[in-house]
């Protein structure tokens, strides 16, 4: 029992390492794009974007290289689940979320179509090298898409993520937060799968469920926390672009770059269930997209309780 205790509690500070490191890493990394001179809709849609997936990539990275394929696996898939119910569903319990316009409708193409190669990809039961590089070419033309829309729009882009950052910072303060991220992530990763496989091991459940609930909720509790904060201020329409973003990093950015590391074996809970929850939860938010639709409370509460009962089956 000591050893179950001591296991989450390497979770819970490997995630609270990754979470201040991950923000560390992105407010330097911001802060020295600036200094350099890189233009606002390149710095969103490169720095902060990779920067954002830092902890999820530093996980499915090391747990690749660790041997451990479903937690590699199961932080994506799990992640993107809870991103579409748990992410959403709770925000639409304070206030009403619509997503709409033309950046929305296209990146959620990208996603339904990044979706569908990785699904595919998971069928085949193991995701090699050469499906590593397709899915960062995915992650390239969507990077490509964004700096071109952004060029060609300026006046859409969003500036907020810039808003906290300062040119002006001091040379040893960016440095120190370059420090903490470089070093913080790799730390915590190691943290949250050494606790990750303890508590596989110690309790008598898969890593793959290990790593589609504890794992992949904690890291969708920095997006959770955004877009509670974001529906407490009646601004929580930049929730479902946010979600669309992150799942989109998750399918090809973090398992792309996982695959190359070492080919990622498909665990069975994965193949002939999870998968299929991802595809649907992806389907099911599509046409809120496409057709401008608002998800209210009622359906927030759905939401929510649909995820309530996919956690209940993955511990059946």
């Amino acid at each position: 029992m000591f050893d179950l205790y001591a296991d989450f509690f390497c979770i819970i500070g490997g995630l609270a390492i990754l979470v201040l490191a991950g923000d560390a890493l992105v407010r330097g990394a911001v802060v020295l794009s600036l200094k350099l001179g890189m233009p606002a809709v390149i710095i969103s849609a490169t720095v902060i974007a990779f920067g954002t997936s830092a902890p999820e990539m530093l996980i499915s990275m090391k747990a690749a290289l660790d041997g451990a394929p479903g937690i590699a696996l199961g932080n994506v898939v799990g992640s993107n689940i809870a991103n579409v119910f748990l992410v959403l569903g709770i925000p639409a319990l304070i206030a009403p979320i619509a997503g709409c316009g033309d950046a929305a409708h296209r990146n959620a193409i990208i996603m339904l179509v990044a979706t569908a190669v990785f699904t595919v990809f998971i069928l085949q039961g193991t995701i090699f090298m050469w499906a590593g590089i397709v899915l960062l070419a995915i992650t390239a033309f969507m990077i490509y898409d964004s700096i071109r829309c952004g060029l060609a729009h300026p006046e859409d882009v969003d500036d907020d993520e810039l808003e906290s950052a300062d040119p002006s910072m001091a040379a040893w303060k960016l440095a120190l937060l370059l420090i903490i991220g470089f070093i913080g992530l790799p730390v915590g990763a190691e943290l949250l799968i050494r606790g990750a496989q303890g508590v596989a091991r110690d309790s008598g459940v898969s890593e793959a469920v290990i790593g589609l609930t504890v794992v992949a909720v904690g890291t969708s509790l920095p997006e959770l926390a955004t877009t509670v904060s974001a529906a407490l201020r009646n601004q929580a329409d930049v929730a479902i672009g946010n979600v669309v973003g992150s799942n989109l990093f998750n399918l090809t950015a973090v398992i792309g770059a996982a695959a190359l590391v070492h080919p990622l074996a498909v665990p069975p809970e994965i193949l002939y269930r999870d998968i299929w929850v991802m595809v649907g939860a992806s389907l099911v938010l599509a046409p809120f997209i496409f057709f401008c639709l608002t998800i209210s409370r009622p359906i927030g509460a759905v939401f929510v309780a649909l995820y309530v009962g996919y956690i209940a089956l993955a511990y059946a």
